[in-house]
């Protein structure tokens, strides 16, 4: 993930676009009691400036270079996605890229596919695919780049919008970042090759809640009200069909507790005003 720039003292902080996918799967050996839907999810390093020893979904910063290449893009384009999102199609198409580049840079998981159609990714390709990732990661190119080497395109046919969240202002480092839903393409894996997480495994979402509230495991709001709601699902297509029937605007989130509960609440609740940017379930702030 791109870290972005912090605020001056006494000032605050500009948002920096970002975007994160909210990567789904049905497991292939549900856990007794438990629903079939899984969500990928990676515990933060502890020592970095944002987000450090979270749990949270793959994702990061808008970069310079994630723009879109309409030669490598296949699905809705940039103007159908700005309808989307509320936002201009320049923009919207570059929070496209990222939430692909990121998911691929984080987790291996890459949302392109032949052009023909498909999202079956061959295995003469892993060669190019995995050091195109390397690559990423040290920003030698972009995913457009990758794309145009290997002849995939990317599928935004695969992505939906889910939710758009922005950091509090009381925080150093903020973010403008819409959340994406996508399942995860037959024939890929998720994996926990990256340096900026330090575990990284596939969860009920339900499960991830009980961890949190047992205070093993740190949320910041937007991710645990997108447990919350995902965990409302059977199964990840009824998750991802559900998301396009969702009203995306931005929303910036803070919490309070409720008995033993810590809850989310959104401009709107008659708690906002009173809410504050974090707790934790054991009251710590």
């Amino acid at each position: 993930m791109t870290i972005g720039g912090a605020a001056e003292p006494g000032a605050v902080a500009v948002p920096r676009l970002a975007a994160t996918v909210v990567m789904l799967r049905d497991s292939p050996d549900p856990a007794p009691g438990r629903s079939p839907l899984q969500v990928f999810l990676q515990r933060r390093v502890a020592g970095m400036a944002f987000a450090g020893g979270m749990t949270v979904f793959p994702g990061g910063g808008v970069d310079p270079g994630d723009r879109p290449d309409p030669a490598h893009w296949s699905g809705p384009d940039p103007a159908w996605w700005g309808r989307r999102l509320a936002c201009e199609p320049e923009l919207a198409g570059a929070l496209v890229q990222a939430a692909v580049r990121e998911t691929f840079e984080e987790c291996g998981v890459l949302l392109a596919g032949p052009p023909e159609g498909g999202a079956a990714l061959g295995p003469d390709l892993a060669p190019a695919l995995a050091a195109g990732r390397e690559d990423l990661v040290a920003r030698r190119r972009t995913l457009a780049d990758l794309l145009a080497a290997t002849g995939l395109v990317l599928r935004s046919d695969l992505l939906r919008g889910w939710a758009r969240w922005i950091t509090p202002p009381a925080s150093p480092r903020r973010y403008d970042t819409v959340f994406f839903t996508a399942i995860v393409p037959d024939g890929q894996q998720a994996d926990a090759a990256t340096t900026e997480a330090v575990e990284a495994a596939w969860w009920h979402p339900a499960a991830a809640l009980e961890r949190w509230q047992a205070g093993e495991i740190e949320l910041m709001a937007p991710t645990l009200r997108t447990l919350q709601q995902v965990a409302a699902f059977a199964d990840a297509a009824s998750a991802l069909a559900a998301a396009a029937e969702r009203t995306i605007t931005p929303v910036i989130p803070k919490v309070r507790r409720q008995g033993e509960q810590v809850v989310v609440v959104v401009p709107g609740d008659p708690e906002y005003a009173t809410a504050v940017d974090h707790l934790s379930p054991g009251g710590r702030p």
